[in-house]
């Protein structure tokens, strides 16, 4: 099966990244979320996206122009119909992504591919509310999703191996690189390994052993990474954050896997990292551009 027309569920960030990358790939993308404004607003963020893009040198106007004539935006369900893949980038919340998959199974063809974005949810749970259980398959991407060039593919219990076939020529038609987990586990490949990691540096700061200043620096120069722990969380939001890591320690029952009290108490006020303008770092984002303290 060729691949000709992509839907994507959730004009959020991740939808609004998945929509671009695919349109980019030359493919008729249909970008619906529950109202016609948040779907505007995704379009609305691809376009700034681009334009970057052109300021960039990396593409002219007639490029973006093809790109955003790709994308159409909707509230209505019916025009997924006739797509041949859908992406679900909702929220991520099983009961909610379970309800969508049972209307798509519903209203979408028979050879149609039905693909979740959830970075830690079960892929075997979302495709049990479907008759097709063979052709539902977890496709990670990372945000952002113009520049980061990985994305997991994952398998349900179900999933065949033609549906990841056609999950992987996707991935590498839009310009990825994949890796595929044979056997779906919480956090796959990337959070099962990161989000750990992060979690520890929380406790290293919780426990007052050095300032986040300090833990980010010894990271990015004594480990080489690009950006500190406690800098990363603030860019995840540290909600979404603390509900990965309660989905690692509610599925593993290890206690490597508890976070930190401090990361339910930052939570709990309201410190959610850059998205809310506090976290581990206070953001101001009203002096024509970002600074931190």
């Amino acid at each position: 099966m060729e691949i000709k027309k992509v839907a994507v569920l959730g004009a959020g960030v991740m939808g609004a990244g998945i929509a671009q990358v695919a349109a980019q790939g030359g493919y008729s993308v249909i970008l619906r979320d529950l109202q016609i404004s948040l779907a505007q607003e995704g379009l609305k963020t691809i376009e700034k996206n681009l334009e970057k893009m052109i300021a960039e040198g990396f593409i002219d106007f007639k490029v973006k122009n093809d790109i955003i004539n790709r994308i159409t935006p909707t509230t209505d369900l019916a025009q997924i119909y006739d797509a041949d893949l859908v992406i679900e980038a909702v929220v991520e919340n099983i009961a909610v992504k379970k309800q969508i998959f049972a209307e798509l199974d519903n209203r979408c063809k028979e050879h149609t591919i039905l693909a979740t974005n959830t970075s830690s949810l079960s892929i075997t749970e979302i495709a049990s509310a479907t008759k097709r259980p063979e052709k539902v398959v977890g496709m990670h991407f990372f945000n952002p999703v113009s520049a980061i060039k990985l994305v997991e593919i994952v398998k349900g219990m179900e999933t065949d191996e033609r549906t990841v076939e056609i999950a992987s020529q996707f991935v590498e038609k839009i310009g990825k690189e994949k890796v595929v987990i044979n056997r779906e586990s919480p956090g796959f490949i990337v959070n099962r390994i990161l989000i750990p990691y992060i979690n520890e540096a929380i406790f290293i700061y919780g426990e007052g052993l050095a300032e986040k200043e300090e833990i980010d620096l010894a990271m990015k120069l004594g480990a080489g990474m690009p950006i500190g722990p406690l800098e990363l969380a603030d860019i995840i939001g540290l909600d979404t954050l603390y509900s990965v890591i309660i989905s690692f320690y509610n599925e593993f029952r290890d206690t490597k896997y508890r976070p930190h009290p401090l990361l339910a108490t930052m939570v709990r006020a309201g410190y959610l990292g850059k998205k809310s303008g506090r976290g581990f770092y206070v953001y101001n984002f009203n002096t024509g551009g970002e600074t931190k303290k």
